[in-house]
């Protein structure tokens, strides 16, 4: 035989000079799950290793993860200061916003800062839209999330990631920020979510399912897990509208939709690796029947194969410090 694939695979120095795939620190983000009590520090029991962090233990745990290499986090609030409109989410006493500040002003543009925008995590019924006739409404919920969006602009983000799935909220966003004068904030929109079985940690995490007002889930704005030509649709829509990156949620699940959408766009493209992935990943380890370095490094390497140039995980921190890639 002339042609032996295998002379290349015989050693790890040879498997390292051939690879194919590579993943930067850079291409890390870690997200973080923000309170208001400023000492909180709560572990979330289906979350191992991640918790429900106030200011002072949010800015130790981001200045440790700066040192591995991390240097983008992705915000997400936890209050219980809900009602029907999500009005906290424009309170600049909001966690997320004190946070923001805090991060900005402690570690300066050493730290990309994006801060996720939706309604559920502020409202009363946990959808990511208002609620009329027992029905998610889109276009009255888009100045809500232009005006979220805007204040937390205002707090110092980087970067804005609307993740409620209604349309047209991109170029809602857009505009706001832009008359703001915020016209060098980037979007990074959740393009491609998909009603997914994979959430529920997350949720828990955030206090952010549905209740009882409205649907009893969110497949009416969430995409349907069966398509995928739809999923190009969306983001070649967010990406018209004004969007800088586009990204597809989950991402172990819809690897062929992370690959479609990377040669469709003319973008980069962020695949987030969600909480119930991570939870499964963390179970096989704990159980004994998978090695975690291993089955993380085989989850990250294949997302960015399919085609992500952004991979936001809860694995970001110990794949930087344990040196897994």
């Amino acid at each position: 035989m002339i042609d032996r694939p295998r002379r290349l695979r015989r050693t790890q120095a040879l498997r390292d000079l051939v690879a194919e795939t590579h993943i930067p620190a850079s291409c890390l983000v870690q997200p973080h799950f923000v309170v208001a009590d400023d000492g909180a520090d709560v572990p979330i029991p289906s979350l191992p290793g991640i918790a429900r962090m106030g200011l002072d233990p949010l800015l130790k745990r981001v200045e440790r993860d700066l040192e591995a290499g991390v240097r983008q986090v992705l915000l997400f609030a936890v209050t219980d200061d809900k009602d029907g409109a999500g009005s906290t989410g424009e309170d600049p006493e909001a966690p997320a916003h004190r946070a923001i500040r805090a991060l900005r002003s402690k570690f300066g543009e050493d730290l990309t800062v994006i801060a996720d925008v939706c309604l559920c995590t502020y409202t009363d019924h946990g959808h990511c839209g208002l609620i009329e006739n027992g029905q998610v409404v889109n276009d009255a919920t888009l100045p809500l999330l232009a005006r979220q969006s805007v204040s937390l602009a205002e707090a110092g983000a980087d970067m804005i990631a609307p993740s409620d799935m209604m349309d047209g909220r991109v170029a809602a966003i857009r505009a706001g920020l832009d008359e703001a004068g915020f016209e060098d904030r980037a979007i990074m929109s959740y393009a491609a979510k998909f009603a997914s079985s994979f959430y529920g940690p997350f949720r828990e995490a955030a206090d952010s399912a549905p209740k009882d007002a409205g649907p009893k889930d969110r497949k009416s704005y969430q995409m349907d897990l069966r398509n995928g030509v739809e999923a190009v649709r969306e983001a070649l829509l967010d990406e018209a509208e004004g969007a800088d990156i586009l990204m597809v949620k989950p991402a172990l699940a819809y690897l062929d939709i992370i690959r479609d959408v990377s040669q469709a766009v003319d973008r980069p493209v962020a695949a987030y690796l969600v909480s119930g992935e991570y939870a499964a990943v963390e179970l096989l380890a704990r159980e004994g029947l998978a090695n975690r370095a291993d089955i993380v490094r085989e989850h990250l390497f294949s997302v960015r194969r399919a085609g992500a140039d952004v991979l936001i995980t809860y694995h970001a921190r110990a794949a930087l410090e344990e040196r897994w890639i």
